[in-house]
């Protein structure tokens, strides 16, 4: 039985006469969706299998669906005669132009058997016998000359029986270790450098192994962490024999994986025999294994000769080339892949050394995987859109450096000497800086990363898409109104109301929150008083060098207080500042930079009074609505008096124009209580309930009592500024504590108070799973609002039952969805920034939540 070994990721292309079988052996070996059939295409462009005039159309077509499969990841194959070899060459050109393997099969059966099969067929049985034969002297032709023609792997099946007998093993391409997660240790360019090598792994923790001679062989970690090299062992440094053979004991032995660099893939050349320049250190390397025993020698250049040109690890979420790869070239083969991986991009030019500029392929990286790499010696660690250059020039007197990896915690040691003067100092620019040469900033969203419809892949909420249109009003917002960029890290959530109420007199009702969670599985519950302001974002930072180190704002600024748009808060800077400075000692009072460990805080709260953000919004909306209502609801009962007074019955009419009245000074009641007079900072007061993130945490995902004993802190450190919260926590158990939390929320809306936002008491929290995976994300909060705060929202005589009538057919399905789609951005752009990646990745995600403000949902909900 022939057993096919075929790459999972590779264009396959079956070769065989007509009525060889090819189409018989795609269905049976391959999946329907993979096979690409040149008759098929020819039906769909011209209506009939058989149109030979629609040939080339049908090809184009092939072509183009063999693409965008292989573009996107997908084996391919391609199911035609593909004797010729300019048909042979086009697909060749299609698998390199995507970077996969050619692998040829071939079906090798007597002309009699394709004859046989033809005549079966009735749209095959006017073919002339000469057509085989034509085909099948075509085909043995070209058996020779398969390999040369650019196929990676060919198979030859002669005859039916070895045709059917034949099996197809998927094969992995070598470069894809996905299935190892780690923990892992990227080591960056050793360039020769053993001792330092040896310090480095000490300080990772590794356990060296020595043979009789003291000489280190391998090395292992008690924790089973593994090494990974990114090439550039050799060359240079005074010992790349003794590099080599510690590395090669430990990929021996599993404990870690190597790369290949270009220095090793020059002195595999030069031991090759090949014409190579003998510079740039391969003269020291080549000296030194001379002195070594022939056996060494063999082994160590087989070693360099199998690495591969990188590794896809941690279920693609890692990979390490020695000059970095582009997304487009993960996990992909080819030689173009493979010179990419060892040389990185240049722009052709020289720089006044007489050493290639590189072009900063970092820059415009835009990949989901962490990419690690060396190559380009820097003087320090910086990453640039999650990608991250681990050559420090330990040769050259700099040092080796390492990083941890999930945990992202770089590790250097120094290098013992100049090992190797550079051509080049290492303070030098590498990167292309040529004019007329654009490129993207490394940090903050590019308008490609925006326009169109986007998807945004969330942690806790799968994929969540942005219209176009939604995307171009987002747009709009961040690019004339926002915050500088590089404070905007998070955009809270809209909440969504809890289920309209059916008691009297109720729009809303704490019953119906609690029913809610009640039917999600959730019982422990904390219900905090809804303050009525105006949402306001603070980011506060210890000082303005810190705010300068985390996120780049070098103007002298501490911080930002943005609202729910991400528009500023106060339009005096001056105003932001002495705010900032207030809540900065009071986190300092309470101890909350020392305790959390950062140099910086995200809070969530709202800023009161509502008039100090709203005032034109209160002066053209609310009270206008309410002084026009009162004025002419004065008249018109100062008229049916007099008419009274003339003996007309109008008693019904002028009761009903008094509790119209009525409702009209309630609605100014209602919205006259979250107003009073500010004068600079003095009168503002500012209610946190919810500390979002520190440096490298997301506290958004913490249980509130957690949040809420914080808060408390920051209150008594400045209770002039800040706004108690009060809270009842609600066990769905116990009736009387469900009561007890509705007669708390009844004497609070009594006194004036806008209402209570409900929530799980453990915060992220999981409905019942209703199938296979995780159950669906339930909601953060719902807001439970009281009778008179809601006049504000519906206007001032919706509580008449023909109204509240109709209020109740509200629809909440899309505000409840905006809602935990909202939230889900919301944490992953926490996420993202707690992971320091970098803010283009923070404010993909934020620029989606703005974005789905400008979905047509009932802004009164």
């Amino acid at each position: 039985m022939a057993e096919l070994s075929v790459p999972e990721l590779s264009l396959v292309v079956l070769i065989g006469s007509t009525g060889s079988g090819k189409s018989t052996f795609a269905r049976k070996h391959f999946r329907s969706t993979a096979v690409v059939s040149s008759d098929a295409c020819r039906g769909v462009v011209s209506d009939d299998e058989n149109d030979q005039s629609a040939t080339a159309e049908a090809f184009a077509l092939l072509h183009h669906i063999a693409g965008v499969r292989l573009r996107r990841g997908l084996r391919t194959v391609v199911d035609a005669t593909n004797v010729q070899a300019k048909s042979r060459q086009e697909l060749i050109a299609v698998a390199r132009a995507h970077d996969v393997l050619p692998v040829a099969i071939v079906l090798d059966v007597p002309d009699s058997v394709c004859l046989e099969r033809n005549s079966s067929r009735p749209d095959r049985a006017a073919l002339g016998a000469h057509v085989v034969a034509r085909q099948q002297r075509e085909l043995r032709r070209s058996l020779r000359g398969l390999e040369r023609e650019g196929f990676r792997k060919v198979y030859v099946l002669r005859g039916v029986a070895e045709v059917e007998a034949a099996t197809i093993v998927d094969e992995k391409a070598w470069n894809d270790k996905r299935e190892l997660t780690g923990p892992f240790d990227v080591i960056g360019d050793v360039h020769g450098c053993r001792g330092e090598l040896e310090t480095l792994l000490g300080e990772l923790g590794y356990a060296l192994d020595r043979d009789d001679a003291g000489r280190a062989i391998g090395a292992g970690h008690p924790a089973g962490r593994t090494a990974v090299f990114v090439g550039d062992l050799v060359d240079r440094g005074p010992d790349t024999p003794g590099v080599l053979r510690l590395v090669m004991g430990m990929v021996a032995a599993g404990t870690a994986l190597c790369v290949t660099g270009n220095h090793e893939n020059k002195l595999v050349r030069a031991l090759d025999g090949k014409q190579v320049r003998v510079a740039h250190g391969l003269a020291e390397s080549l000296a030194q294994l001379d002195a070594e025993d022939e056996v060494f020698r063999k082994a160590a250049h087989e070693f360099c000769r199998g690495l591969v040109s990188h590794y896809v690890l941690d279920g693609g979420k890692l990979v390490v080339a020695h000059a970095g790869l582009k997304e487009e070239f993960h996990g992909r083969a080819s030689g173009r892949v493979r010179s990419f991986a060892m040389y990185g991009e240049t722009t052709g030019e020289t720089d006044e050394y007489g050493l290639p500029v590189r072009y900063p392929w970092a820059n415009d990286y835009r990949g989901r995987a962490t990419v690690l790499y060396g190559h380009t010696p820097v003087l320090d660690l910086q990453w640039v859109n999650n990608t991250l250059c681990l050559d420090t020039g330990v040769v050259f007197g700099g040092r080796l450096s390492a990083l941890r990896y999930p945990e992202r915690e770089p590790v250097s040691v120094a290098a013992e000497s100049v090992w190797y003067e550079p051509v080049r100092p290492l303070a030098a620019t590498t990167i292309s800086t040529a004019e007329g040469v654009v490129h993207r900033d490394p940090g903050v969203l590019d308008l490609d990363d925006v326009i169109g419809r986007r998807v945004v892949e969330t942690r806790h909420h799968g994929r969540v898409g942005v219209q176009e249109e939604n995307a171009c009003a987002a747009l709009e917002v961040m690019s004339r109104f926002a915050v500088d960029p590089r404070w905007l890290v998070y955009l809270p959530p809209t909440m969504s109301p809890c289920a309209t109420s059916e008691l009297p007199g109720y729009l809303e009702h704490p019953a119906e929150a609690f029913a809610y969670y009640r039917g999600e599985g959730v019982d422990q519950l904390v219900c905090e008083e809804k303050h009525m302001g105006s949402r306001a974002v603070v980011l506060v930072a210890r000082s303005a060098p810190a705010a300068r180190d985390r996120f780049g704002v070098d103007d002298g600024g501490t911080g930002v207080i943005y609202t729910r748009t991400g528009r500023p808060f106060f339009d005096d800077p001056v105003h932001t500042e002495t705010l900032l400075a207030r809540v900065r000692v009071a986190a300092e009072t309470a101890g909350l930079f020392d305790e959390l460990g950062s140099d910086w805080l995200l809070l969530d709260t709202e800023l009161m009074p509502w008039s100090a953000k709203a005032i034109g919004l209160l002066r053209n909306q609310y009270a206008a609505v309410g002084t026009a209502a009162r004025a002419a609801l004065s008249a018109t009962a100062e008229v049916l008096a007099a008419v009274a007074e003339r003996g007309m019955d109008v008693g019904d009419l002028a009761s009903r124009t008094g509790a119209r009245k009525d409702d009209a000074a309630a609605f100014t009641d209602a919205y006259g209580r979250y107003c009073w007079p500010v004068e600079g900072m003095a009168g503002l007061r500012l209610a946190p309930f919810q500390i979002l993130a520190g440096e490298g945490a997301n506290y958004a995902v913490r249980e509130h009592d957690w949040h809420l004993a914080r808060i408390d802190r920051l209150v008594a450190a400045d209770a002039e500024l800040f706004a108690p919260t009060g809270r009842v926590f609600v066990d769905l158990t116990d009736q009387d504590s469900a009561a007890a939390a509705t007669a708390w929320w009844t004497e609070l809306t009594a006194a004036g108070g806008e209402g209570m936002v409900v929530k799980p008491r453990q915060a992220l929290v999981r409905g019942p799973k209703k199938s296979e995976g995780d159950g669906r994300l339930v909601q953060p909060a719902v807001k439970c609002r009281g009778s008179e705060y809601l006049r504000i929202i519906y206007g001032p005589e919706y509580l008449r039952e023909n109204n509240l009538d109709r209020l109740r057919s509200r629809g909440l399905g899309r505000k409840r969805s905006m809602a935990l789609r909202e939230y889900a951005l919301g944490l992953e752009a926490l996420d993202r920034l707690a992971a320091g990646e970098p803010l283009w990745r923070v404010h993909e995600a934020v620029f989606a939540a703005l974005a789905l403000e400008s979905e047509p949902v009932d802004p009164r909900l």
